[in-house]
């Protein structure tokens, strides 16, 4: 194998271009925006990611960045597609952008000699590498998949924020293959870069791209549970949600991870791949009744905070929100509660102030001009009469940890249960979600006088 394309080298697929060139490959990356281009050339990691920098300098010389198609897949054996497949009206995904990709690839592919691997990883809809995406690959390059190409299927399941670490060492990896040859290719090639003991699920093209926005659906699923229940600990005497999940999690059938009561999912995947899933279904004919009830309990949980918080304070009060990324150590706000929630906040006459420790120039854009964005969380606490905790950050943790209460009154809204409930906070009015509150009428009479 004399190299590997990569074409989309944003969130996940500047990642893959420097685990690649880890793993020895001698690789290539296309996109259209010159200075991605210009960055990766120059060993600048484009989009903010953990280790993604140090691997792009350690291993430039294997690594080279252009705008000419014929050049990166002239090169290469295997082409990857990591290009944006948006949602539409209808809560599929889109296609246009992969066609298009697809379009340039094949028109390198008709003139050049040899067997060639084109690896689809961009989510899709079921049907469409085998479909649209498999026709116009050979109408194009005038090429025949299973003879003179290989197609695969080969979405990533990684968190941003974890991206290297999840491609390195995923649960599994899962192909969906044009025919054994490509399989047995593309699996050859994850060998590499995972190992021999991780397991990989090689199926026909549908049911892959089932099984992709499938396993994203059920983790919402699991984390609705967990909110819905820490719902109903809001209001039931005694309960704690983080007691009761734990306890869930030890069961083998349901498992810990993403089993935590707090905000609603966010990020560039869940909530459109789970409202895919119920529009595959309804297309297919049938109902997807989990999956619209996972979402139905996602779309409340902004609301179940901003009641909290106007229950507490009134109209005017500052208010400060902490993490307006969609999760810890991150830029990436797309369905971001806390940025969903300072917009609404402001919207409702609030004085909101904002902090995040990677993603305020991200969020900028998103927010009401009138919003306030504070250089630390200790100037943001300062300032507010109200605190929501959105996003269990480190920085965070490690705050209030050793933060006495600042010597005034103020409503924190501990969306994460970060705070130990043993501390008592001088004059601060705690509220958890997924404990019930205790009477504390005094306390929030001293909050609303604050906020006056």
């Amino acid at each position: 194998m004399t190299g590997v394309c990569v074409v989309g080298l944003g969130k996940l697929g500047a990642p893959l271009l420097a685990v690649l060139a880890r793993q020895g490959f001698e690789v290539y990356g296309v996109d259209l925006n010159p200075q991605t281009v210009a960055m990766i050339e120059s060993g600048i990691a484009p989009v903010e990611e953990p280790k993604l920098q140090d691997l792009l300098a350690t291993h430039r010389t294997r690594i080279r960045a252009t705008a000419d198609w014929s050049t990166a897949i002239g090169h290469s054996d295997v082409t990857y597609l990591l290009v944006p497949t948006p949602s539409g009206a209808d809560g599929g995904f889109k296609n246009d952008h992969l066609l298009a990709a697809i379009d340039e690839v094949a028109a390198v592919l008709r003139g050049k000699a040899g067997y060639h691997l084109v690896v689809v990883s961009s989510t899709v809809m079921p049907g469409s590498v085998g479909g649209p995406i498999r026709e116009r690959l050979e109408a194009v390059s005038r090429k025949r998949v299973g003879r003179d190409l290989g197609l695969c299927y080969n979405p990533e399941f990684v968190t941003l924020g974890n991206v290297v670490a999840g491609l390195l060492r995923p649960d599994f990896v899962l192909i969906g293959e044009s025919d054994a040859q490509a399989g047995a290719m593309l699996e050859g090639l994850c060998r590499r870069i995972v190992g021999e003991h991780v397991p990989v699920a090689r199926m026909n093209f549908v049911n892959a791209e089932l099984a992709k926005i499938a396993v994203n659906t059920y983790v919402t699923m699991k984390i609705s549970f967990a909110n819905m229940l820490a719902e109903v600990c809001d209001n039931l005497a005694g309960a704690d949600a983080d007691v009761v999940t734990a306890a869930l999690g030890r069961d083998s059938r349901i498992g810990g991870k993403y089993l935590r009561g707090a905000t609603g999912y966010g990020g560039p995947c869940f909530p459109r791949d789970t409202v895919a899933f119920a529009t595959m279904a309804r297309q297919a004919g049938t109902d997807a009744n989990l999956a619209l009830a996972t979402h139905a309990i996602n779309e409340r949980q902004l609301e179940r905070i901003i009641a909290i918080v106007a229950e507490h304070i009134r109209p005017g009060a500052r208010v400060a929100v902490l993490g307006l990324a969609y999760k810890p150590d991150t830029p990436v706000t797309d369905h971001a509660q806390g940025t969903m929630l300072a917009a609404a906040l402001g919207n409702m006459g609030h004085h909101v102030i904002v902090h995040d420790p990677l993603a305020l120039d991200a969020a900028r854009s998103m927010l009401p001009q009138n919003i306030e964005i504070a250089a630390s969380t200790a100037a943001a606490v300062a300032m507010a009469d109200a605190v929501v905790i959105m996003i269990p950050a480190a920085e965070y943790v490690e705050f209030f940890a050793g933060w006495s209460g600042g010597g005034r009154p103020r409503l924190i809204v501990d969306c994460w249960r970060i705070l130990d409930p043993a501390r008592r906070l001088d004059m601060q009015r705690i509220v958890q979600l997924g404990r019930k509150q205790p009477a504390a009428e005094a306390a929030d009479a001293v909050v609303q006088r604050a906020a006056q």
